[in-house]
């Protein structure tokens, strides 16, 4: 191998994007395109009494307009996770009831999107309304025996120093920067879709199954994805509706859905209420952890925020309770968002740890160090190739933590309190099944093709520096091709897996390609080619995950540490300064790990400060609607960001030691922050977002 792999690598994608000619999924332009608009419900539960689509259907341009009355036929999925899955097991116009304001109640098409819009304000709509349950104090939860855990004794913990609070986390969106939105185009019995997919083939099989298509007679292509943060790992209810209406109206369709659109129409984080309970001995070592959690879903579908996830995997705790409960409300139906249960309940936990650390006058970097448990205490497996001391050790020599002024309130800069802040980072390593096809050309060009895609995290980049590494050739020679249900199946981009699903079935497809060659090198393998008279060395390889998850357990690791400035008076909160070591096994692409974590961190300070989606009570609609009235960070909320790699390969997960990266970096952030704005002010916020009202009050 050369020596490109863990260096400063460019995006391959980079100058594509920058010059405009990235093409995402609005921006494919098909002859012959026509347009769709979604009307959605005004109320959050009731029933459809009349709906007239008369006037609609006479405006100008108009083609159709399909409501729970006329919708075209559509199969019910078995919903299986490994062949097809939807984001909402509830199909689209199904009937005419509202489960959640914002719901889709009608599809119109027409010529231009002016004109489909147009003609949906005219559509004539009333309806039966019940009181909606709307905020989570008005359902009843029910226990989750599955996700339940228990171990020891957690009430034999009363004679011990004990931290027992409530922490709280608000509804959050996605933002992305691409807005969701799909082209379907039927050519007699086949359909291609245009779409932002975060698991190409999985949406395949979904769309096939939907129609009663074999899986050859779809094809889904997405070859760039601005952002989708786990929105995108299934099909909507709005993609389903406008594949099914293309199919009856024989035009291609394209349906891109508004800002206001996306707050009800593409999932959620879910709010969440935590109570835990930590317990020690006075030296600090652990008697017992209790986590309790309450979250909801909708009742269009069954969505789970297990925020007791990480709780038997940092800390070891002779007495140790999991405890979930789940309720059903008018909302849309929350799904996956960046570390979805890990970063709500590492909010908790590392909160709970820091208030523990002060009661007990104990360094919280050594309280972490002195309860580190070495296996996870659900499954009893050992953890492979476990750095997070070290994560922790570096962090906090490279922040200077031991030079933290030892009292609250007590670090003042220009007039403003400034406060120190630390927490723990962690997300299981997953893998997955990822095949990959490598051609080397007499050129010494090397194409790289797989359904797996890039979402903006660098795979593009990531799978031509493996094929680079692994034969000898520049990165500039590497030609890589993503996100086409016609290449072979690459997986899911999501749940930081991509890069060590695809990464192996890379590097085995370029052996696989010299083997054939019979030459150690792609030079030698070009000049053989060359005398053959052959078009090109082929090879397919195929990653699957190995038995050895059955003896071992496999995380990433890390520790974050900031510094924040608090003015009191204006209840603002400036975080100044930020180190953050990861442990994420072998590191690919240097510059583009780092960036992950420094997008995670930045999602993780909005969490902590700002990001809050609330409902109008009266009608149950998300009162934010667009980038301006949902408040995330910008660049004038945000230090530097030191981002360090222990870099050590965990050889036992894969054969390239590499572990994903997307989502550890958020997790622990938000308590991060919390924790420096204790120490600055001495005051202890649980319910997130912590806005100035909250600091002034």
């Amino acid at each position: 191998m050369n020596q490109v792999m863990g260096t400063a690598v460019n995006r391959k994608d980079g100058f594509a994007k920058v010059t405009g000619q990235a093409t995402y999924t609005a921006e494919h332009a098909l002859s012959g395109l026509v347009h769709g608009y979604l009307v959605t419900s005004a109320i959050a539960k009731g029933q459809i009494r009349l709906i007239s689509t008369q006037k609609a259907e006479q405006a100008p341009g108009v083609l159709a307009i399909v409501t729970y009355k006329n919708r075209p036929k559509i199969f019910t999925p078995a919903n299986d996770f490994r062949q097809s899955k939807l984001n909402e097991a509830r199909l689209p116009l199904s009937d005419d009831q509202i489960h959640y304001a914002g719901q889709i109640i009608a599809f119109v098409v027409a010529e231009t999107v002016e004109q489909a819009r147009d003609a949906a304000q005219l559509i004539i709509i009333e309806y039966d309304i019940q009181p909606p349950l709307i905020h989570p104090q008005q359902t009843r939860y029910e226990s989750l025996p599955d996700v339940e855990f228990s171990k020891g004794n957690v009430e034999t913990a009363t004679t011990a120093v004990t931290i027992e609070a409530t922490y709280t986390t608000a509804k959050e969106l996605h933002a992305a920067m691409e807005p969701h939105a799909i082209i379907a185009h039927w050519q007699e019995d086949s359909l291609t879709v245009y779409e932002g997919s975060q698991w190409v083939r999985l949406h395949q099989r979904t769309y096939a199954e939907l129609f009663g298509l074999p899986a050859e007679k779809v094809r889904l292509v997405t070859p760039y994805i601005g952002g989708a943060f786990g929105s995108k790992c299934f099909p909507w209810a709005y993609s389903i509706l406008c594949a099914a209406v293309a199919r009856t109206i024989k035009r291609p369709l394209k349906l891109a859905v508004t800002r206001r659109q996306l707050t009800t129409n593409t999932g959620h984080r879910a709010a969440t209420e935590q109570t835990l309970k930590v317990a020690a001995i006075p030296d600090g070592k652990l008697v017992a952890l209790d986590h309790r959690v309450k979250t909801y879903t909708s009742f269009a579908d069954r969505f789970i925020v297990d925020c007791t996830a990480t709780t038997p995997v940092l800390y070891a705790a002779p007495n140790l309770r999991l405890q979930q409960h789940l309720g059903i409300l008018n909302v849309p139906t929350p799904t996956y968002m960046r570390a979805p249960s890990e970063n709500p309940g590492m909010w908790a936990l590392e909160s709970a740890m820091d208030e523990l650390a002060w009661k007990l006058n104990i360094d919280p970097v050594e309280l972490r160090l002195n309860n580190e448990t070495t296996t996870h205490q659900r499954s009893n497996l050992p953890f492979a190739a476990k750095h997070f001391a070290e994560c922790l050790r570096v962090g906090a020599n490279q922040f200077g933590w031991r030079d933290r002024a030892l009292q609250p309130r007590s670090l003042t800069r220009n007039g403003q309190l400034i406060g120190w802040g630390m927490a723990a980072a962690t997300f299981p390593a997953m893998r997955g099944n990822t095949t990959v096809k490598v051609r080397l050309l007499p050129d010494g060009t090397v194409h790289v093709l797989t359904a797996g895609n890039d979402m903006g995290t660098g795979a593009y980049t990531m799978v031509a520096i493996t094929a680079a590494a692994a034969l000898g050739v520049p990165v500039e020679k590497v030609k890589v091709e993503l996100g086409d249900s016609l290449f072979p199946d690459g997986g899911l981009a999501g749940g930081s897996q991509m890069t060590a699903s695809l990464a192996p079935a890379v590097l085995q497809a370029c052996q696989d390609v010299l083997q054939k060659a019979n030459c150690t090198t792609a030079n030698a393998a070009c000049a053989a080619l060359k005398q053959s008279g052959r078009a090109a060395f082929e090879a397919i390889a195929s990653f699957a995950p190995k038995e050895d998850a059955q003896k071992w357990a496999f995380q990433s690791w890390g520790a974050h540490f900031c510094e924040v400035m608090v003015d009191e008076a204006i209840g603002r909160v400036q975080v100044t300064r930020w180190v953050s070591v990861m442990d994420i096994g072998r590191v690919m692409n240097a510059k583009a790990a780092a960036s992950q974590v420094r997008g995670s961190v930045i999602m993780g300070i909005g969490a902590a400060l700002m990001e809050e989606c609330h409902l109008d009570p009266n009608s149950g609609y998300p009162v934010v609607y667009d980038l301006a009235t949902y408040h995330y960070p910008t660049h004038a909320d945000i230090p530097r960001i030191d981002v360090t790699f222990v870099g050590k390969p965990d050889l036992t997960f894969n054969s390239l030691g590499v572990r994903g990266v997307g989502e550890v970096g958020i997790t622990g952030v938000a308590a991060a922050v919390a924790n420096a704005i204790y120490h600055a002010t001495g005051k202890r916020f649980r319910n997130l977002p912590i806005t100035p009202e909250k600091l002034m009050a």
